[in-house]
């Protein structure tokens, strides 16, 4: 009886000892930073406006892509937030679509990552998004009432988080999972244990508006049941399933912007014949 308990000691001893660890490290796990260095010369579109997100605590970069000149008037704006191994200057060619049918784009970056200060957590990359809207929707050229938040991979995460605070026409969520809380058990972790939760099943179960959901079936990382419970909880909400798994998603982004147009011409972001409402 007593080697059992020395034993019963010795194995809580040691799954303390690496319970503790993982939770003190799993944000280098979840916000791997360092693995993308910062671009010293960035190129960005013309017309770019870069800004300085401060939050109080740390200096944020976002890059403002304006609309095209030949869209007048107040324009609807998408907030776009990233993968976790990614920077806001791998996207601008991406969403060039965006711009070029009247819409404004605008890029934030999160905390620690890039030329940004500060370092990466749910908290202080929500405290990041929530300044950049405040910011992007006190421009005069921005509709306020048409301010639309598109999220890939973790990005889904910052999005949702986003979307809880501030007021949004719709989302659209690219590869996205239900909470990180669902990895909890691959690191031998207790859910509570996980320090950045971002419930995003929560936030779709109190969304108002519609949001599009986009997921790759063979989806290694974020398997695409993660995909259905999100759509299964959501008041208004429309899933498009891709052949593909997470890093290649979208295999084919012609046909990844029909989808997205379709959705916003449904929601009334933009006319019928494709062009967005002036």
């Amino acid at each position: 009886m007593r080697l059992m308990i020395r034993i019963l000691l010795t194995a809580a001893g040691l799954y303390l000892a690496y319970a503790g660890l993982v939770f003190f490290l799993q944000r280098s796990l979840i916000f791997p930073r360092g693995v993308i260095p910062p671009f010293t010369d960035p190129v960005r579109p013309q017309g770019t406006e870069v800004l300085s997100i401060h939050t109080g605590e740390e200096a944020v970069e976002a890059w403002f892509i304006p609309a095209d000149a030949t869209f007048s008037g107040p324009r609807p704006a998408v907030i776009f937030a990233h993968g976790n191994a990614e920077l806001i200057d791998f996207w601008p060619e991406y969403l060039k679509p965006l711009s070029q049918n009247g819409m404004h784009l605008l890029l934030v970056e999160y905390p620690g990552y890039g030329r940004s200060q500060g370092r990466p957590s749910e908290i202080s990359i929500h405290r990041a998004f929530t300044a950049a809207y405040d910011q992007l929707v006190a421009k005069n050229t921005v509709d306020p009432n048409k301010i639309i938040l598109f999220g890939r991979s973790i990005g889904g995460g910052a999005i949702c988080g986003l979307a809880k605070a501030r007021p949004s026409a719709a989302l659209i969520l690219l590869s996205t999972f239900t909470s990180i809380r669902y990895y909890a058990p691959r690191y031998g972790l207790f859910p509570f244990m996980i320090r950045d939760p971002m419930d995003n099943l929560g936030v779709l179960k109190e969304y108002p508006g519609p949001a599009l959901i986009l997921h790759g079936k063979q989806d290694e990382l974020i398997p695409f049941t993660h995909a259905t419970a999100l759509m299964s909880v959501s008041r208004n909400a429309r899933l498009i399933a891709y052949d593909c798994g997470h890093n290649d998603c979208p295999p084919d982004w012609n046909g990844f912007w029909k989808d997205v147009f379709a959705f916003l011409r449904e929601n009334d972001m933009m006319k019928p014949s494709g062009t967005l409402l002036k």
